[in-house]
């Protein structure tokens, strides 16, 4: 089977379906107002599942892949959630310390698809630690709408503050370098943002897709920040201008991009918002600003 693109729905059906993913329509409502695209062929139903994730069409690096190191780790929570649990990423083989990069997943935990990122920052020499911000409540269900349902239920003042001890195990970690970088997609990259307002120490942070912070708080980044957004993303885009006044104003290093007729989501190769080129693109230029901040 052809595997579709954005190209293949209308944008109408596109801006319905990630009203969808960030929980302003039910399942019920995007089926309802997607049966007006519905053709011959392709049901309501039928779009939903095409756009819908595909883990294993996606995944780049196995599980077992022997040039890598990956477990599920646990460590304790200050925000009395208990543990913070993640998966942590190593390659097989490195020498001397390596530097750490925090990859946050979007609104729906701790997929298949943020698992394989993780494994290809090891691949590009790093050590990889990606939490699950729904272990608290069970921990990421092996299915996106549930995933979705349940993210609603987090504290996210508590689970702010796992990020955050997230980080900072990373940076005292034994075969870490003491730098952090951070990666984050659509919640995740909202999650970068806040971290870099929190963490003097942030060495590096890539924000792809992310809400923006307040300017009080965007006044107290030190970190260098790599953001990365998709031109058919009114949601996000609004807020940028404000934040790029206030980067300006704060004196704060950045590099922002942003890539033409691509829509919010493109770095995710498991739907059809994927767009291949643009995501070829972020990612190098993510590897490199890494490189630059985080070995140095």
């Amino acid at each position: 089977m052809t595997r579709k693109t954005a190209k293949d729905f209308q944008p109408e059906v596109l801006k319905l379906f990630d009203k969808y993913v960030h929980g302003d329509l039910s399942r019920r409502d995007f089926l309802s107002a997607a049966t007006k695209y519905a053709v011959v062929g392709l049901t309501a139903e039928g779009i939903l599942e095409a756009l819908s994730p595909n883990f294993a069409q996606a995944q780049q690096i196995g599980r077992d892949d022997p040039r890598i190191i990956a477990e599920y780790v646990e460590y304790p929570s200050p925000s009395g959630y208990g543990k913070i649990h993640g998966y942590l990423v190593k390659p097989a083989q490195f020498s001397g310390k390596l530097p750490t990069v925090l990859v946050i997943h979007e609104n729906r935990g701790l997929n298949p698809h943020i698992e394989d990122i993780a494994r290809r920052l090891a691949l590009d020499n790093f050590i990889a630690f990606a939490p699950d911000a729904l272990f608290p409540l069970g921990g990421y269900p092996g299915d996106e709408d549930k995933a979705r349902e349940l993210f609603k239920g987090l504290d996210q003042n508590k689970t702010h503050a796992d990020f955050l001890a997230a980080a900072d195990v990373l940076k005292n970690l034994p075969e870490g370098n003491g730098k952090v970088g951070a990666v984050g997609f659509c919640y995740g990259g909202g999650i970068v943002n806040y971290l870099a307002t929190q963490i003097p120490t942030l060495a590096a942070g890539v924000p792809f897709y992310g809400s923006q912070p307040t300017a009080e708080e965007t006044a107290k980044i030190k970190a260098p920040l790599l953001l990365q957004y998709a031109g058919d993303d009114e949601r996000i885009n609004a807020g940028w201008p404000a934040y790029e006044t206030a980067l300006k104003a704060s004196g704060v290093s950045y590099e922002a991009f942003i890539y033409p007729s691509v829509q919010h989501g493109f770095n995710n190769d498991t739907t059809p918002r994927f767009d291949e080129a643009a995501a070829k693109l972020a990612w190098q230029r993510t590897i490199e600003f890494f490189n630059k901040h985080l070995r140095s």
